[in-house]
């Protein structure tokens, strides 16, 4: 057996949710700690939140999880956005501020999210990467706890998270609106997990849907619950009359879409199962019911149905509000920006959609790409964007223009579209007339939506400042409109240097204690590899079901991306009536082709044992 691996300390620009205190290894010492890496942008690392709040109920006099956060974009290395995220997403725990990403380099993360458990005694035991282990922690956490209780060395109590003060504002966190045909508009008040109705001056509640309180619960107005809800779609009035309800709320952490009659607020469940999206990607047509879905960001009417922001799994999907069937629309599942057509096109947690006056194309806020991209005749397009990697705040000639992470879109009768770019704090213009981006407002909360009302005023949803604001009269126009040549940002995660030839990829997969691989509907595993710029792959991009490839760089190609997507399935060994389990993730793992270069790529799917 190898030598066991001491966790190393915990150091970081500040903590939140520990009531002023730095908390260090110690202070853990005697109880499990699963140590979550984390960016506030990624929907993967939001799934995890979620997936690790039943464990930090079920053992609170036992474990401890502390959020380390190591962000992606510029924007998230900002404290104050950071302290307002945690609230925003219902973050519970500790979280240690890590700007410059050292405990994620000390912990050897290489994607996010990643967690790494750490046992009574301050040794690292199992590290992890991706989305979908919860039955494996909860195992590991009862083997954990079992064996120190036995040794003496597990100590019960009280963990160390203090709550923060609760504020007080009328909306918290506002995530879509849409106007009303009749004035005012409809809010997804996300924090407080309702939909409210606003006056046509943006601050007066008039109702709200919804009791606040994060919940699945179907029925009237006054008892309904959601969780999270962000985007919202009104139906056509015929679509309307057929469905029994006029207005599809995206209820994105329950994963789920639900139906409000606006008569009554009554809110049924339309679609989804309420179990996260694990599965295969297929062309058909399904039970809307009977579906899994992801993180349903945003609606759009579109092609004469309900197209949905699937975020959680980078794709378009669509759902029949009157044949009550949902199906995938476009892209891969595999993060990245490639345009096509839709069955081919990669997208990158699209969490906006907004359709021209004319109807034919379908705006998309595609946030982790940075990128404004459109649907129109069957093919997905890009009009300003670069990738994954790329971002800042330049306007101009829109090969040359950076968005930062921008999180909605509104098309105007003019033919351009509006961006709420989010983490700028700016609301954007691009036009196709003349494909140049401009700035019209600027030093915005985090706009993560805009509204044009009926008599031509556009409203931007400030999520982190709680309130809809009004763009100034003549914004728009092109004597409003600013011209910024701001920062460029790249984000430069170490690259991995590899030897051009022959090259050995090994995604390494533990099954969780208890679990065994299950092929009881085929193989077991799963693996997609492709390359940005795809010339760095000469062989060994494709789909297959070992997860280990063989995989040939090309030498004249000095740096690239690896996308790798791997997937494995487990049951519960041994017992009757066995659960079955998806494990499933993404990385883009940088890398550098030079002459001293390593020939194998070692990727963790899942990694229960280390040491």
């Amino acid at each position: 057996m190898s030598a066991r691996v001491r966790a190393p300390e915990l150091r970081g620009r500040a903590w939140l949710n520990t009531g002023g205190k730095d908390l260090r290894l110690t202070d853990l010492r005697g109880r499990v700690a699963v140590l979550d890496f984390w960016t506030f942008c990624c929907i993967n690392c939001l799934h995890v939140l979620d997936e690790l709040r039943p464990l930090e109920e079920k053992y609170a006099d036992v474990l401890v999880v502390i959020g380390v956060h190591s962000p992606k974009f510029e924007h998230e290395k900002d404290p104050e956005a950071l302290a307002a995220a945690v609230e925003r997403y219902g973050v519970h725990h500790p979280v240690l501020d890590d700007p410059e990403l050292d405990m994620w380099q000390q912990y050897a993360a290489r994607a996010w999210p990643t967690l790494a458990v750490v046992d009574p005694e301050g040794y690292v035991v199992a590290t992890m990467a991706g989305e979908g282990h919860a039955e494996g922690l909860a195992r590991l956490i009862d083997e954990l706890v079992a064996t120190h209780e036995a040794k003496g060395t597990l100590r019960r109590g009280d963990g160390p998270y203090v709550p923060p003060a609760e504020p007080r504002t009328t909306l918290r966190f506002p995530g879509k609106a849409v106007a009303l045909p009749g004035g005012g508009l409809l809010v997804s008040d996300s924090a407080r997990h309702r939909v409210v109705e606003l006056a046509d001056d943006g601050e007066t509640v008039v109702r709200s849907v919804g009791t606040g309180s994060r919940g699945r619960v179907d029925g009237p107005a006054g008892a309904a619950t959601f969780s999270e809800p962000q985007g919202l779609c009104l139906l056509p009035e015929h679509v309307a009359e057929v469905a029994g309800y006029d207005l599809v709320v995206a209820d994105t952490v329950n994963h789920l879409l639900r139906g409000v009659r606006l008569a009554t607020g009554e809110v049924v469940t339309v679609a989804g199962t309420g179990r996260q999206w694990r599965s295969t990607v297929d062309g058909h047509a399904h039970d809307a019911l009977s579906i899994d879905l992801s993180s349903p960001w945003d609606l759009a009417w579109y092609d004469d149905r309900i197209v949905i922001a699937m975020a959680g799994i980078h794709q378009l999907w669509w759902f029949d509000p009157i044949k009550r069937t949902a199906g995938m629309y476009a892209g891969t599942t595999v993060e990245a920006l490639r345009d096509g057509p839709l069955a081919e096109a990669w997208l990158a947690q699209p969490s906006g959609l907004s359709v021209s006056a004319d109807g034919t194309r379908l705006w998309v806020a595609d946030s982790e790409t940075s990128a404004v991209r459109y649907v129109e005749n069957g093919v997905l397009g890009t009009a300003v964007g670069q990738g994954l990697f790329d971002f800042g705040h330049v306007d101009g000639p829109a090969a040359q223009a950076l968005l930062q992470h921008p999180l909605g879109v509104c098309a105007l009768p003019d033919g351009s579209v509006l961006v709420a770019d989010t983490y700028n704090g700016a609301v954007r213009r691009y036009d196709p007339a003349t494909d140049r981006v401009s700035t019209v407002a600027a030093d915005l909360g985090e706009p993560s939506d805009l509204v044009l009302m009926p008599d031509g005023a556009v409203l931007v949803v400030e999520s982190s400042a709680h309130r809809i604001t009004r763009l100034a009269p003549g914004a728009l126009s092109a004597a409003g409109a600013d011209t910024v040549d701001g920062p460029r940002h790249r984000t430069e995660r170490k690259p991995t240097g590899l030897a051009a030839g022959e090259v050995v990829l090994d995604v390494v997969f533990t099954p969780a204690p208890g679990q065994k691989l299950d092929e009881t509907y085929g193989p077991s595993t799963r693996l997609v590899v492709s390359a940005s710029p795809p010339e760095l792959l000469l062989e060994g991009a494709g789909t297959g079901t070992d997860l280990s490839r063989r995989l040939v760089l090309d030498g004249a190609v000095a740096n690239g991306v690896l996308q790798v997507t791997a997937q494995a399935a487990t049951c519960d060994a041994d017992v009757e009536h066995a659960a079955c389990h998806l494990t499933r993730q993404d990385w883009g793992v940088p890398v550098r082709v030079v002459p001293d270069g390593g020939s194998r790529l070692p990727l963790v799917l899942r990694g229960m044992d280390a040491g």
